[in-house]
């Protein structure tokens, strides 16, 4: 079997077989195929595109390429959820010890964010001494004592799929939607889930600005977990704005946790609590969503849901004294605040704009090396709908590095329009996609 004629038959719109998918990412892997012969052959399937065979036959050569985790030894069904990202997206840190919480085993591997903050891993870092690569054993002994536990994906997990992104990341390809399920299917189904709930954000601040390619890559994504064996369900929501008012990584920690104390967002809460329902019933906790949803609440009012949080963080290392008192958090040097310059509703709050401003202020990776401030983001006392008088908080922008203050706040300012009229509020839920 040659690469080159593999290459040539995907340029030519023919289907690959599963031998030649296996040869390929088993190759790749292992530095027997060079890096220009594979990018070649992600260029042919940018254009021409994998059937829904040939993706699920990919995404098992991924998953094969390392290490998988065993959950067997766990009673029931154990349950994970993945969020294809987005600006004020915190919802792992309140999903995971509410779901916990209702019952149910949820182990998570997560990973560190490249864009506007950082991601879960790095925002769990706001708890000073937090251990987030246990390894498979610590790991597995953490969910049998509390039903829960998180840590950062491994260098032995999917490693094909590490090289293939870093590859496509610098040769135009990643927009594909079925390599973009494959990537994100194999670490899900590789880390051992047996039920998956997935958060596709939909809008300006989304990795899927268009609809119609997000409810496609959801769909990709529920067909290989259910050929998989996998329970899967995708949500898709809104990232117009912003969710939640709270943008950057300490900051978001402690919007999450006031969303367990039943405080917070309305629109984060909600989402919460639509994901945390499905999670739920997937690990047949609950015999259905509204019963799920008032399970939810349940452990929120009891204080369940925060203690569970307090137990994971303490079960890692983490100085778990800090869900209780915030002061103990690292407090930003410097702060801006933003004026309404005129009175109005807000009309539009661009979430991407947002993001690139907390970027600005070090709350974001420009690349995988960056460093992140975890005291920097932005709070915005305005969303959509609401009314300002002129002169009124806007948003709230702090940081390290005073120099940085400025130059993020004018361009915060550039996310706003206005309006006399009041608009309709943005629902965070737009639909959902489920296996027939």
């Amino acid at each position: 079997m040659r690469m080159v004629d593999i290459i040539r038959k995907k340029r030519d719109g023919l289907d690959l077989s599963r031998e030649e998918i296996r040869f390929f990412i088993k190759g790749y892997t292992y530095g027997q195929i060079p890096d220009y012969q594979a990018a070649a052959l992600m260029m042919a399937i940018y254009f021409k595109d994998l059937n829904q065979r040939e993706t699920l036959d990919i995404t098992q050569a991924v998953i094969d390429s390392g290490q998988t985790l065993d959950l067997s030894v766990l009673p029931g069904i154990k349950v994970d959820k993945h969020s294809t990202g987005g600006v004020g997206d915190k919802t792992t840190i309140v999903l995971l010890p509410l779901v916990a919480a209702a019952g149910a085993i949820v182990a998570k591997l997560t990973g560190k964010g490249l864009a506007h903050t950082g991601g879960t891993m790095d925002k769990l870092k706001a708890f000073e001494g937090i251990r987030l690569e246990p390894g498979p054993d610590q790991f597995i002994q953490q969910l049998k004592e509390i039903g829960l536990a998180i840590q950062g994906q491994t260098a032995d997990i999917v490693p094909a799929d590490k090289k293939l992104y870093a590859l496509r990341d610098v040769t135009a390809t990643v927009q594909n939607t079925a390599m973009i399920a494959c990537s994100i299917m194999s670490k899900k189904i590789a880390c051992g889930a047996d039920a998956i709930v997935l958060d596709v954000k939909v809008g300006h601040g989304a990795f899927m600005s268009d609809p119609e390619a997000a409810r496609q890559l959801a769909e990709q994504m529920v067909g290989i977990g259910h050929q998989m064996g996998r329970k899967t369900i995708a949500i898709l929501s809104n990232m117009d704005q912003p969710l939640g008012r709270a943008v950057g990584n300490i900051i978001e920690v402690r919007e999450a946790i006031e969303v367990l104390r039943g405080r917070g967002p309305d629109d984060l809460r909600e989402l919460c609590m639509e994901l945390g329902a499905h999670m739920l019933v997937l690990a047949q906790i609950s015999r259905d969503i509204y019963t799920a949803k008032e399970l939810l609440a349940e452990t929120i009012a009891s204080g369940a849901a925060i203690r569970k949080l307090k137990a994971m963080v303490k079960a890692q290392g983490g100085d778990a004294l800090r869900i209780d008192d915030y002061s103990l958090f690292d407090e930003p040097p410097h702060t801006m605040q933003l004026i309404s310059p005129q009175s109005g509703y807000v009309t539009g709050l661009h979430a991407r704009t947002v993001g690139e401003a907390a970027m600005m202020l070090g709350a974001g990776r420009k690349t995988k090396d960056s460093p992140i401030d975890l005291t920097a983001g932005i709070y915005l006392h305005a969303k959509i709908g609401d009314y300002l008088t002129a002169g009124e908080p806007l948003a709230d922008v702090f940081c390290s590095e005073a120099s940085l203050l400025k130059p993020a706040a004018n361009h915060l300012m550039t996310a706003y329009s206005w309006s006399d009229t009041c608009p309709d509020r943005p629902s965070v839920i737009i639909g959902k996609v489920e296996t027939k």
